[in-house]
């Protein structure tokens, strides 16, 4: 993950700078005394398409404080807080922050924080950028006394009906039906250009003709979507 550091004291911006380099899977980009500073290395880092996913921030500065300069952004990098007050605590998740942390900081507690980002960082790269298929990647499932091959690719969307899924297939009218759970099906789908959009209902993401009224339309086949879903399906899909 690429990282700025935000302070207005050298000596914590040193600590920062030091605590960054140890941990593999950061990689710090700059170091910045105050918001304005921040400012012009995000828009110069994005004017040469280079993102900063990630933003080590103190609070109280100069000028503009660290809670001010994060509702003022309008990209949104991950924001780690460091600062020597508590009583923006509340304030600061209240902002989404990935973590909150009081100086001074041991490095175990600031490992900590930085494994939490990463773990969101993973979690958006792969669902964002969903693994392509090709035409014969294939799981087996048990139905009708048989193991019956299903196609990725060929998948329309996956209806749950308690302990059973049914998988409806490009290439035949009846759904394949199967002993399986939604969760467990789920799971076998991540990173791939599928989307539980009900609690009932699995879709390809390739296949969506429309979406009108929260419901997807696939060929014949209207899939409902649940409003706890839709704002991430419009962003799985491009329109968000």
């Amino acid at each position: 993950m690429r990282c700025i550091a935000v302070d207005d004291e050298p000596l914590a911006l040193d600590l920062l700078e030091d605590n960054i380099n140890q941990v593999p899977f950061l990689e710090l980009v700059g170091r910045c005394k105050n918001a304005f500073d921040a400012i012009e290395l995000i828009q110069k880092e994005k004017a040469e398409n280079r993102n900063i996913d990630l933003i080590f921030l103190d609070i109280q500065m100069p000028g503009i404080t660290g809670v001010q300069f994060v509702k003022s952004m309008v990209s949104n990098p991950m924001i780690i807080f460091i600062t020597a007050y508590d009583q923006f605590a509340i304030e600061g998740f209240d902002l989404n922050v990935i973590d909150y942390l009081l100086k001074p900081v041991s490095f175990e507690r600031f490992l900590k924080a930085c494994n939490r980002a990463n773990e969101l960082f993973q979690l958006k790269e792969s669902s964002g950028n969903p693994k392509v298929l090709t035409p014969d990647e294939h799981f087996f499932v048990n139905a009708e006394y048989s193991l019956v091959k299903v196609k990725y690719a060929e998948i329309l969307y996956i209806e749950g009906l308690k302990d059973y899924i049914k998988i409806y297939v490009a290439s035949q009218p009846r759904p394949i039906i199967t002993r399986m759970t939604m969760k467990s099906i789920e799971e076998k789908f991540a990173s791939l250009p599928f989307m539980r959009v009900h609690k009932s209902y699995i879709v390809s993401l390739n296949k969506i003709e429309s979406i009108r009224n929260l419901k997807i339309s696939i060929g014949q086949h209207l899939i409902p979507v649940s409003e706890q879903f839709s704002d991430e399906l419009l962003r799985r899909i491009g329109s968000k």
